[in-house]
């Protein structure tokens, strides 16, 4: 296969893994993708990092449902990110379920998967883990990360985390800490997962998952993704398949039927076990409190150079995050350009049609 079409691998890395929260994986498998080649000084490996209901086939189709990869109006050829001139790494997180070692692996230690029993993560552990994968290939240092949502958070971490292996960092569409209203977002959806009796305690075979809590949960997060404009453009008050309204409780509307479908086919590709480990690393991520609550301090020891992106219409991750982010980096005397860009389609629109966006990463990655 021509490696810049995308390289599907996996590798498990045995010894102790400890995390954040105090407990110890016996050992790491990372899932991963590659598009491009290393060059003989190895100084153009960039890191993507996914957002929370996403995975390694950024630019590649997905093995379980066909479709293309989620990012290809970034990464492929002529794109600003283009394997041509760029090694991209693109690993599925810590607590994941596309291959990397999260709820529904097999603890090594009895055979059996970890199901409940997995211990909490963090984004910090998944960009620790995401260290260990780029010590296996050889890559000491990143000439960019880049992540938008949760990817954004993972890349921020990077900069902080590993200051001399980082020499840019794009964050899009993303906080520094998860505010009150996304964590109160996410635990509706656990909740949902919890009450479907499917999900058995979290014990439930992977033949029979608690797919009506499981596709609940991302009815009512997918809605957090786009913007109310978004949605009256698209879809306003019009009828789905019928002239007149049933009386009754089926999918009348068409963004009901929407719905409905994204949380059907949601559950065909993501575990339930993931879904509340990762939205739980989620609302732990603070950047700031390991630092007495000041971000700026948190940046003090940075060495990159930094891109933010926001969007007019996101609400769940508003600009004043992006500038919160913005005003702690200057605070820190770290170089960091900002652009707010306008756009309907809520937080969901740096995975849509960007032009903007793209022309200010392909700028920034060239500078």
């Amino acid at each position: 296969m021509d490696p810049r079409f995308g390289l599907d691998r996996s590798i498990t890395l045995p010894g102790d893994f400890p995390l954040a929260g105090g407990a110890v994986l016996p050992e790491l498998t990372i899932a991963y993708e590659t598009y491009g080649r290393l060059n003989a000084n190895a100084t153009n490996a960039i890191l993507i990092c996914h957002a929370l209901t996403l995975d390694q086939y950024v630019a590649s189709p997905h093995p379980r449902t066909g479709k293309a990869g989620w990012w290809t109006r970034l990464v492929g050829a002529g794109k600003p990110v283009d394997p041509e001139d760029w090694f991209i790494i693109c690993a599925n997180v810590l607590g994941g379920c596309m291959g990397s070692t999260g709820p529904s692996s097999i603890d090594p230690r009895d055979g059996k998967s970890y199901a409940k029993r997995f211990p909490v993560i963090t984004i910090s552990d998944m960009v620790t883990a995401q260290a260990r994968l780029l010590d296996h290939l050889g890559v000491q240092r990143l000439a960019a990360v880049i992540g938008g949502s949760m990817g954004g958070m993972q890349a921020l971490s990077w900069a902080v985390q590993y200051p001399d292996r980082v020499g840019k960092v794009v964050a899009i569409a993303t906080a520094a800490r998860h505010s009150a209203q996304n964590i109160a977002f996410h635990e509706v959806g656990r909740q949902a997962i919890m009450a479907d009796p499917m999900w058995a305690g979290g014990d439930y075979p992977p033949d029979k998952p608690p797919a009506a809590g499981l596709a609940v949960a991302r009815m009512a997060a997918h809605i957090t993704y786009l913007s109310e404009a978004g949605l009256t453009e698209k879809f306003g008050r019009r009828l789905q398949n019928r002239a007149a309204v049933s009386f009754g409780f089926d999918a009348d509307f068409q963004v009901e039927s929407y719905l409905r479908h994204q949380g059907l086919s949601f559950v065909e590709r993501f575990d339930a076990n993931s879904y509340l480990y990762i939205t739980r690393a989620m609302d732990y991520f603070d950047l700031a409190q390991p630092h007495d609550g000041n971000l700026a301090r948190a940046f003090a020891g940075v060495q990159s150079r930094f891109c933010l992106v926001s969007f007019t219409s996101d609400w769940l991750y508003p600009t004043a995050e992006s500038r919160r982010i913005v005003r702690a980096l200057n605070a820190a005397g770290a170089p960091v350009s900002f652009v707010e860009l306008e756009s309907p389609f809520g937080h969901d629109a740096f995975l849509l049609d960007a032009p903007e966006m793209n022309r200010v990463i392909n700028g920034f990655l060239l500078s």
